[in-house]
């Protein structure tokens, strides 16, 4: 298919193995995230994708053709690949004003790349900084006109590393839905590197998580998030509450509660998860559920984070995450009531290490 596939990739640096089978497509129209901790391939993967490091194992594809063979060696050089590549420091040329920068890589400019120029600074709120230097502009008007100069040569396929972490938390918001919205204009291939889950969430058509040089779930974001195919995928997005159990009669009694766990077998050991936001509190403490004393309570404005001491089963103290939108919030001391909700609740057989 057009856009980048990457088959059945292995590097190593040394005895260091970095990226171990891994196989991903980045579909035109869509952007892919490769979402996952630091130093997990992400950007090896993509370094490989731009050519920017020799393929050791695999193949790489860019429009349908071939651009790197693992078993022939063979590699088109990065410039011939048909690829833009942003990095997370921009790279902008400090002695070229924006104009030029975003004109630098274009072959031939004609009438119709130079409008194309300016239409698209007008479109990021960049027009008046047409002829300004790089130094002169802010964090996040750097990042817009690093954006526009990969795409300014229409590549069939644009590679992003990390490309909003250097903008402060508010800048960023504003800065990657700007771009997002520009590069589905576009119809670009987008494979975009990050190890921030919220984004990946907000961003992405597809997410691919890697951990350990291994891809581990591949999904839209809703199934990654409201699916996860194991504990690290589950605790990537945020924190979970864990409470584990051993199944009886296709159940498992934990201190929240007892939940089904169809697909495991009795007698095996289990680990519960539920997200902050799947877990009910009423502030009277007299209600329904497990009974729990308020440790703490930290609004953040559209939501609020608290943390409420149940008892375990073996009587031991347990700490639990909680999320609400409710804007009455019981005081910390207080006695509350807590109730897991049962469809959002993640079971993982426990597995010898």
């Amino acid at each position: 298919m057009s856009g980048l596939e990457m088959k059945r990739i292995r590097h190593a640096y040394g005895n260091d193995k970095v990226l171990d089978d891994v196989s991903l497509i980045a579909g035109p129209g869509k952007l892919t995230c490769l979402l996952g901790p630091s130093g997990c391939g992400k950007t090896t993967l993509l370094r490989l994708a731009a050519g920017l490091e020799k393929l050791q194992h695999g193949q790489v594809a860019i429009q349908n053709v071939t651009v790197a063979d693992g078993a022939s060696g063979f590699s088109v050089p990065p410039e011939k690949r048909d690829v833009g590549l942003m990095f997370q420091d921009y790279a902008l040329f400090p002695h070229l004003n924006v104009f030029e920068n975003i004109a630098f890589g274009i072959e031939k400019l004609g009438t119709e790349r130079r409008q194309w120029i300016r239409d698209s600074l007008e479109q990021m709120g960049l027009t008046h900084h047409a002829y300004s230097y790089p130094h002169t502009l802010s964090g996040g008007q750097q990042q817009r006109v690093a954006l526009l100069r990969a795409l300014a040569p229409e590549p069939g396929v644009l590679l992003l590393d990390e490309p909003f972490s250097g903008l402060d938390v508010t800048r960023r918001a504003q800065v990657r839905e700007e771009a997002l919205t520009f590069l589905k204009q576009s119809g670009v291939a987008v494979l975009m590197v990050t190890h921030d889950p919220e984004e990946a969430m907000f961003m992405a058509d597809h997410i691919v998580i890697m951990n350990k040089g291994r891809v581990v779930q591949a999904g839209t974001p809703m199934q990654t998030y409201f699916h996860p195919v194991d504990t690290f995928v589950a605790e990537l997005f945020g924190p979970v509450n864990k409470c584990t159990g051993t199944v009886k009669n296709g159940q498992v009694k934990t201190a929240l509660g007892v939940f089904s766990s169809p697909g495991v077998s009795d007698g095996s050991d289990v680990m519960v998860l539920l997200r902050p936001e799947a877990i009910n509190i009423s502030n009277d403490g007299s209600g329904l559920g497990v009974k729990g004393k308020v440790d703490s309570v930290h609004s953040l404005g559209s939501s609020s984070h608290l943390h409420i001491i149940i008892k375990a089963i073996d009587g031991s103290d347990q700490l639990l995450h909680v999320r609400t939108h409710d804007i009455s919030l019981p005081l910390v001391g207080s006695s509350v009531c807590v109730t897991a909700v049962e469809a959002s609740a993640f079971i993982f057989a426990i597995t010898a290490p």
